[in-house]
């Protein structure tokens, strides 16, 4: 596998409201929390539904700074399960779409 799983941060860094960014060859990729809200201290049973948002968008621009149609998202459930899933997906992006990130 080209990306990792233990080079994510591990599932409680997605309840303070921060993102995750990375690349590989080409391909940047980021994993979030959505929405991205600081809840760590709030109980969980009073958090509104969330769910881990993958995204992948080619270099050489930030997340910030590439057009939403670049960008292709995926949703996972919150959980360690999700977090191992999304992990995959970014991988399968890039295994299935070699030919734009190594341009």
């Amino acid at each position: 596998m080209a990306i990792e799983l233990n080079s994510f941060f591990n599932l409680s860094h997605y309840e303070y409201g921060e993102a995750f960014f990375g690349s590989y060859k080409g391909m940047r990729y980021r994993l979030a929390r959505e929405p991205l809200e600081n809840v760590k201290f709030v109980p969980v049973d009073q958090r509104s539904p969330a769910t881990l948002m993958a995204t992948v968008w080619p270099e050489p621009y930030a997340y910030a700074h590439t057009d939403d149609s670049l960008k292709t998202s995926e949703n996972f459930e919150v959980s360690q399960e999700g977090l191992e899933k999304a992990v995959e997906w970014f991988n399968e992006q890039y295994q299935s779409r070699i030919s734009e990130w190594t341009k």
